[in-house]
């Protein structure tokens, strides 16, 4: 028996919750992976894994040695990492998870450089707004905006992103210029955003000289999804608080016009979220730097003044 094969087969089939979808994810025949987890628990004679016809449960011993093994297999990884030519050469599958703006815009228009750097990485991109379970999908990062939810997770900060309130000029025309962000909930319709995870609109936010406002306002429409939150907003169906480089060619090109400019909004920290005891392979760990990199000298980033 491959000990360190059978270890594998054991934590992603404990990760995925399933046999079939661990067989998936490691591009094996499932009956390989159940055979590997068998041949682990007759060689430490006791069952690890408790087997319904829905789903695959860990037993305590299995949970304990759960815990040993994602140790062990990350001190493994290292070791074989840190021999020659594995960090010149990083090679193998990359799983990552990117929102759709950041996707579009700023990341895949880039990627031919990342991969004329990394020829034999192999890169699976997620593209979408909606929240990933890193370990049950086993995704090796993802890049995201906001608050991070779930303290368990490893995060590395590696931008803050500028917003802006803006509108289509023949909004404006119709409903006119808010001149505080209470006018949005007196006299103007909004765009919003809505979270994916929990299905509540985000509200807009502002402050001037200590003073902070927090306002809701009604919305004509409200999306889950960053670039519906920008057609939405180039359709004139209300003023929607955006991420400025999402907008700045349209801004750029007289499709939308800032309104509030005097108040200020927070920026959205961007992250890179680990699963954590999960090791980072070299794989991961250049192409994080190269993330960084991008997102430090992106034009379209950038804090520059709209034109």
């Amino acid at each position: 028996m491959d000990q360190i094969a059978a270890m594998r087969a054991f934590v992603r089939v404990v990760e995925a919750g399933s046999f079939s979808r661990a067989a998936d994810l490691m591009d094996m025949p499932k009956p390989t992976v159940t055979k590997l987890v068998q041949q682990l628990e007759a060689r430490l004679r006791t069952r690890l894994l408790n087997r319904t016809t829905r789903r695959v449960g860990v037993t305590p011993d299995g949970a304990a040695y759960y815990e040993r093994a994602v140790a062990v297999l990350s001190d493994f990884d290292e070791l074989e990492a840190s021999m020659a030519n594995a960090a010149a050469a990083p090679r193998g599958r990359l799983r990552v998870d990117v929102s759709t703006a950041l996707a579009l815009l700023v990341i895949i228009p880039a990627l031919p450089g990342f991969h004329a750097r990394y020829p034999d990485i192999r890169l699976d991109l997620g593209v979408s707004d909606r929240p990933v379970d890193l370990i049950a999908e086993s995704v090796d990062c993802v890049i995201r905006g906001g608050d991070l939810l779930d303290p368990t997770l490893v995060a590395r900060r590696i931008a803050e992103i500028e917003m802006i309130t803006c509108a289509t000029p023949g909004y404006v025309a119709r409903y006119g210029v808010p001149a505080h962000p209470r006018d949005l909930e007196a006299n103007h319709l909004v765009v919003t955003y809505f979270s994916p995870r929990t299905g509540r609109s985000f509200p807009f936010e502002y402050s001037r000289d200590g003073e902070t406002v927090v306002v809701s306002p009604p919305y004509a429409v409200s999306v889950n999804d960053s670039t519906a939150y920008v057609a939405a907003a180039l359709a004139g169906l209300g003023v929607a608080q955006l991420p400025v480089f999402m907008v700045r060619q349209h801004m750029a090109e007289g499709r939308l016009v800032p309104l509030l400019e005097a108040w200020e909004t927070e920026p959205i920290v961007i992250h890179v979220v680990f699963p954590p005891n999960r090791h980072l392979g070299n794989r991961v760990r250049v192409f994080v730097d190269w993330i960084a990199e991008l997102f430090a000298t992106s034009p379209l980033l950038s804090p520059a003044v709209l034109a």
